[in-house]
C-alpha cells in the first residue's frame, strides 16, 4: 500500500464548443460521514457519477475508502457536463486510497464513462478532447476502447484502448501492460460511394450542368420546379460529384460529429462529404444549434457537405432567416447568459422548392389552380436577402415521356467528379499562394465561394467587354452589391471548370442566367 491521506490528482478534459479544455481532477478526504461530494460547477450526470464510481471500484477487486471524499474539478468556472469523468474520479480514489503511486499516471490524460461492473462505456467528443491533450503536453491518453481509434486520429499521442477500471490497474502496476492502440490502414480514405449516379437521372441537362458548377465552386443552389420534376433525386446525387475531402477536412468534420455524438460505430474519421437533409418541421435550435447547453446543429452537422432543403418554403420564417449570417460568416455564434460558442457551419445550401402551393404554376402540361394572390404569397415566404444569398436558382421543368423511357444513360457522376475534381484543384493552388493567406497564415479559403472581397477584387478581373455586360445587368436586374460579388465567385469557377485563366464575357453570362427570374 502507498500513502494514506495525501491529496491525488489525475486530468480529465470538457468539451466546451468544439473545443477540449483541461479539467483537473483533485481527490481528497474531508470531514463528514462515509461518502463521496463532487464540487467544481458539475451536472447531474457528473453528480451520478458517485454511485457509479463507488460501485465500480468494489467491482475492480478494491476497496473504496471508508471516509468522506471530496472530487473538486478545476477550473470550477467551466461547466462539467456528461459522465466522462468517471474514470478519472474513479483512479484519483484509487490513488487516494494507497493502491497506486501518484506518479502512475504521470503526463496522462483519462477519460471514459463507467458502467457498475468497472467497463469502460463510449464517451462523446473524444477527438476535441486528444487535440487538447496533444496542445497541452500530455503524451499519454487513457479512453474507452471503442473509442480509441477516434483519439488515435491526433498524432505525437499515445492512445490506450482501456477495456475496464480492473485492466487499467493491473496495467499501471505493471502487472497487464496495454499495449498503445496502432491505427491501422482503414483510416485511409476510401472511394467515394456514390448512392445515385448522374447517369441515372433522365433529361435534366441544364439543372446537371448547373449542379457541376455548383460542385466546383462550393456555390448555393435554389431549385425550382413542379413535383415530380426529379429536384430531390438531383440533389441526392450531388454528392457523387462533390471533390474528396482532405485530411484536414475530414478531421474537421469529424470533431463536429464526435462532440454531437452522433459518429456512425466504427467509423472514427468521416471520409464523405456530409448530407443532411432536415425535414420542414424543424425547429430554428436544431437547424442552427442551440439548448440550454449548446449542441451544434444541422448547418454545423453539414460543414463541409451540403444541407438540403427540401419544400423550402415549407421550413418556418424564423427557421430560415436565422441561416443568414451563418451562410455569410461561414460561423454560427450561440449567444447565451453564460457566454457565447462557435460553431463551424461552411455548408452549401441546396434548396429545392415548387413554384405554388399546388406545385403547378407554369408547368407545360397541368394547370395551376392557385390564385395570383396565392402564388404572389407563397414565394414571398422566402425573403429577398435569403434568396440574394443563393448563387444559383435553376428551374427544373418536367421530363417528356420520350426521355423517360429511353435506355441511353447520361453522363456519369465519375466522369463529372474528374472535372470538379481539377476545378478544385486549381482553386487549392490559388487561394494557398495567395498574399492575403500568406499574411494570414492561414487557407481557410478552400473553394471560390468562400472568397471575400479582398479575393474577389484580386481573383476575378474582368475585361472591358465583360465589364460593359456587368453593367447592363446591374442596371436591368436592380442587382445588389452582394449579388455583384456572388456573379463574380460564380464566373470565376465557370472559367475554372473551362479551363481559362481569364473570366471571359461568356463565363459572366452564364452566371448571370443563373440569377433568379420573377415567376410571376
Amino acid at each position: 500500500m502507498y500513502n494514506w491521506f495525501m491529496l491525488a490528482r489525475t486530468y480529465s478534459c470538457a468539451v466546451v464548443g468544439l473545443d477540449g479544455v483541461i479539467v483537473e481532477v483533485e481527490v481528497d478526504y474531508t470531514n463528514g460521514l462515509p461518502g463521496m461530494t463532487i464540487v467544481g460547477l458539475p451536472d447531474a450526470a457528473v453528480q451520478e457519477s458517485r454511485e457509479r464510481v463507488q460501485t465500480a471500484v468494489k467491482n475492480a477487486g478494491l476497496h473504496f475508502p471508508r471516509h468522506r471524499v471530496v472530487v473538486n474539478l478545476a477550473p470550477a468556472v467551466v461547466r462539467k457536463e456528461g459522465p466522462a469523468y468517471d474514470l478519472p474520479i474513479a483512479l484519483g480514489v484509487v490513488i487516494l486510497a494507497g493502491y497506486l503511486p501518484q506518479d502512475a499516471i504521470e503526463g496522462a490524460l483519462v477519460i471514459g464513462e463507467l458502467s457498475l461492473d468497472g467497463v469502460a462505456r463510449h464517451t462523446r467528443g473524444i477527438l476535441p478532447m486528444a487535440a487538447a491533450a496533444r496542445a497541452n503536453g500530455f503524451k499519454r491518453m487513457f479512453v474507452p476502447e471503442v473509442d480509441a481509434a477516434e483519439a488515435a486520429l491526433i498524432p505525437d499521442l499515445e492512445v490506450y484502448p482501456v477495456k475496464s477500471l480492473a485492466d487499467l490497474y493491473d496495467h499501471l502496476m505493471g502487472r497487464r501492460l496495454i499495449e498503445p492502440f496502432q491505427p491501422s490502414d482503414a483510416l485511409a480514405l476510401d472511394p467515394l460511394f456514390v448512392p445515385t449516379d448522374f447517369a441515372e437521372v433522365k433529361g435534366q441537362e441544364h439543372v446537371k450542368r448547373a449542379l457541376e458548377v455548383a460542385a466546383a465552386g462550393g456555390h448555393n443552389v435554389l431549385m425550382v420546379g413542379s413535383p415530380g420534376a426529379g429536384k430531390t433525386l438531383l440533389a441526392r446525387a450531388l454528392p457523387g460529384i462533390l471533390p474528396e475531402m482532405s485530411l484536414e477536412e475530414s478531421l474537421d468534420v469529424t470533431r463536429i460529429y464526435s462532440v454531437a455524438d452522433q459518429l456512425p460505430a466504427g467509423t472514427p474519421l468521416i471520409r464523405q462529404r456530409p448530407f443532411r437533409a432536415p425535414h420542414h418541421t424543424i425547429s430554428h435550435a436544431g437547424l442552427v444549434g442551440g439548448g440550454n447547453i449548446p449542441k451544434p446543429g444541422e448547418i454545423s452537422l453539414a460543414h463541409r457537405g451540403v444541407l438540403f432543403l427540401d419544400e423550402f418554403p415549407e421550413f418556418g420564417t424564423r427557421v430560415l432567416e436565422v441561416m443568414r449570417q451563418p451562410m455569410e460568416d461561414k460561423v454560427v455564434t450561440i449567444s447565451r447568459a453564460k457566454g457565447s460558442l462557435t460553431f463551424s457551419a461552411n455548408f452549401q445550401l441546396i434548396a429545392a422548392m415548387n413554384p405554388c402551393p399546388c406545385g403547378y404554376y407554369g408547368d407545360s402540361q397541368k394547370p395551376c389552380t392557385c390564385a395570383p394572390a396565392m402564388v404572389t404569397k407563397y414565394q414571398k415566404r422566402i425573403s429577398g436577402p435569403l434568396l440574394d444569398r443563393i448563387d444559383i436558382h435553376i428551374e427544373v421543368p418536367r421530363v417528356d415521356y420520350d426521355k423517360l423511357s429511353s435506355d441511353r444513360l447520361g453522363e456519369t457522376s465519375e466522369s463529372i467528379r474528374k472535372r470538379v475534381q481539377a476545378a478544385r484543384e486549381v482553386q487549392n493552388r490559388r487561394f494557398s499562394g495567395s498574399a492575403n493567406q500568406r499574411a494570414n497564415g492561414g487557407t481557410d479559403i478552400v473553394c471560390n465561394a468562400d472568397m471575400r472581397v479582398a479575393e474577389v477584387r484580386q481573383f476575378c478581373q474582368v475585361d472591358d467587354q465583360s465589364q460593359a455586360l456587368m453593367r447592363s445587368a446591374m442596371t436591368q436586374l436592380n442587382l445588389s452589391a452582394r449579388a455583384y460579388h456572388r456573379i463574380l465567385k460564380l464566373a470565376r469557377t465557370i472559367a475554372d471548370l473551362a479551363g481559362s485563366e481569364q473570366i471571359q464575357s461568356v463565363h459572366l453570362a452564364e452566371a448571370l442566367q443563373y440569377r433568379p427570374k420573377l415567376m410571376m
